[in-house]
């Protein structure tokens, strides 16, 4: 079994954090190797998502539903599907809450994935080396993309990850250019 646990600082208002991650096709745009599929009338939706662990690529398709708590903004996710060569089955089960901070917002997203196959050893040995690596990323991307719709909340606290992250924003929006100036042939 692969156990998550992770707090994301975002430095944007609660409810555009909310916005992002309440919305699936947002979250898929975040995850590199991620895509949505086919909605189903019961809510639940298909999606893939492909791996990288070594050398080894594994490309993952499941059914995936989602129940969402407004008010509270707390979500949570359920998942069961298997790999593309249909050797390894696993379920998956997500909480995530966004909860407003003195610097934006947090994102505590908490979970387990139960594998059987043929790849379970090898993929719950990897774990946990892929798991850092897809939460930096999705972090990073999250906060670009609450950053770049809504005004960013500047952060009170002097941790370094969350001077780290706003440093990175700022750098993100200094490259930013217009596309006219680069037809014009002012962008430098």
């Amino acid at each position: 079994m692969i156990e998550i646990d992770e707090e994301i600082p975002v430095p944007a208002l609660p409810g555009r954090v909310w916005e992002v991650v309440s919305d699936p096709g947002e979250v898929v745009s975040c995850i590199s190797g991620a895509e949505l599929g086919q909605s189903h009338e019961d809510g639940s939706f298909d999606g893939t998502l492909v791996v990288k662990f070594g050398a080894v690529r594994v490309r993952f398709g499941a059914r995936v539903s989602l129940d969402l708590d407004e008010p509270e903004r707390e979500g949570c996710l359920s998942a069961k599907g298997r790999d593309g060569q249909g050797a390894t089955r696993f379920s998956a089960h997500a909480t995530f809450r966004v909860r407003e901070d003195a610097g934006g917002a947090w994102v505590h997203v908490t979970g387990e994935v139960t594998l059987a196959g043929k790849l379970a050893s090898l993929i719950e040995a990897g774990a946990g080396a892929v798991v850092s690596r897809m939460t930096r990323d999705f972090a990073d991307e999250l906060v670009r993309r609450c950053a770049g719709t809504a005004e960013v909340v500047q952060p009170r606290r002097s941790s370094g990850w969350t001077r780290l992250r706003a440093w990175w924003l700022r750098i993100v929006h200094k490259r930013q250019i217009d596309p006219s100036e680069v037809r014009s042939g002012q962008a430098q």
